[in-house]
């Protein structure tokens, strides 16, 4: 097969990783593979797997005319088999040009945590979890599987060796290292992480413990801030935020216990760490046994009451910083989850499988869901793009933000106007 692959954009996140290992595996069984994105860090990434890359042109609209005509053309030039985007933007940037007129297949993987309604009701789809694929199934014509997201379990092992970045962050061997790697964004994660800053700062006082928050983005300068606190009152740093790392394999390896959530948090089993799966809205749960079929059928997230606060969060820290034991268990069974059921090898085989189900049986093309598609993406972009509703939008996340520098944690509902 001539393959396409088109993710979403070329910034740290476990989507485009996820598109980038998978795109990898199917170049090693022998088919031609491009990537096709808009430019970031990641480009290194497909580079170091050996493989094609073309550069998305940038126009910052969803979905992007000069984007569906250059996938159009590529398409054309290349022979291209198969286009596989990931996520809904990519999606109709592949589906008005390659597929509506050039009949090109299309097929589409959404890891967010929603089933998105732009996604026209043909186009064949690949979820992240069993839940969201039951809700895709309700709303598609076309065919929905399940992949849940892959992690190389060769490459992320637990043998790697996490001394180095104890010493470079000054972490000596009494101390309980907590890691979380992610982005450090307003939406799906700062409440995660302000829960985990202040969790640490409840327990501080009572055990050695030191949380570092690798990542960036827009909230870093708030969550420096709030960090910052936390370390004056306990007179040393409790709280680091080193920014981000395109390998964070060590940070994960050198860690006692990781928080986190998608992809991070299996890449935090598959190193062999214990793992406190977070979500939002307060939510956050230990992965062990008794949760296992929670996060099978959910995915590794999941969202809470919104209770105030980090007690929560605190409590079942510490129940992990006293049991070493218990600890010990929880590495093995991580390990073991995600050799069995997440291995990119076998995530590689199930896509490659689909890509021939949807290749023998395209699906028909409505100009019915093309139309409706069109009218729900340019409605959100029109708001999006509306000076009223920037305003507002702007408004909510400096509210957020200013929350997130100090004071009660969920910030109250903000008003902005009509």
């Amino acid at each position: 097969m001539r393959l396409l692959v088109y993710p979403h954009d070329l910034s740290i996140g476990g989507s485009q990783i996820n598109a980038i290992d998978l795109a990898a595996g199917a170049a090693a069984s022998g088919h031609e593979v491009i990537v096709y994105g808009i430019p970031g860090p990641l480009v290194e990434y497909v580079a170091e797997r050996k493989l094609r890359f073309i550069p998305a042109r940038p126009l910052p609209y969803r979905p992007a005319p000069s984007r569906i005509a250059q996938i159009a053309t590529i398409a054309r030039q290349n022979r291209i088999d198969l286009i596989h985007a990931y996520e809904w933007p990519s999606c109709l940037d592949a589906y008005y040009g390659a597929s509506l007129f050039l009949n090109v297949p299309l097929l589409c993987t959404v890891l967010s945590m929603d089933v998105m309604p732009y996604v026209p009701a043909s186009v064949p789809l690949i979820m992240g979890t069993e839940d969201l694929g039951a809700q895709a199934r309700k709303v598609q014509r076309s065919d929905v599987w399940v992949i849940e997201p892959p992690i190389d379990v060769e490459r992320d092992n637990p043998n790697i060796d996490g001394s180095e970045f104890r010493r470079r962050h000054s972490v000596s061997a009494k101390d309980f290292l907590i890691v979380s790697v992610s982005r450090l964004a307003l939406d799906l994660k700062l409440d995660a992480l302000v829960r985990a800053i202040d969790a640490v700062d409840l327990l501080a006082g009572s055990h050695p413990l030191k949380l570092v928050l690798v990542g960036d983005g827009p909230a870093r300068e708030a969550l420096e801030t709030r960090a910052k606190a936390v370390n004056l009152r306990h007179g040393r740093d409790v709280v680091l935020l080193p920014g981000a790392e395109m390998d964070p394999r060590a940070a994960y390896a050198a860690a006692d216990l990781v928080v986190g959530m998608g992809s991070s948090a299996l890449r935090a089993l598959a190193i062999g760490r214990p793992l406190i799966v977070q979500g939002e809205e307060a939510f956050s749960e230990i992965f062990e046994p008794r949760t296992l079929g929670l996060f099978l059928k959910q995915g590794f997230y999941g969202l809470g009451d919104g209770w105030p606060g980090a007690q929560r969060l605190a409590r079942q820290i510490e129940e992990l910083v006293v049991d070493p034991a218990r600890r010990t268990e929880l590495r093995a069974l991580g390990r073991e989850v995600v050799t069995e059921r997440f291995s990119l090898e076998r995530a590689i085989d199930l896509q490659l499988g689909i890509y021939q189900q949807v290749l023998a049986n395209p699906p028909r093309r409505r100009l019915a869901d093309a139309a409706r598609s069109a009218r729900l993406a340019l409605m959100l972009e029109f708001a999006n793009h509306d000076p009223t509703r920037k305003q507002r939008r702007k408004a909510r996340e400096l509210a957020v933000l200013a929350a997130a520098r100090s004071g009660r944690w969920p910030p109250e509902a903000v008003e902005c106007g009509p």
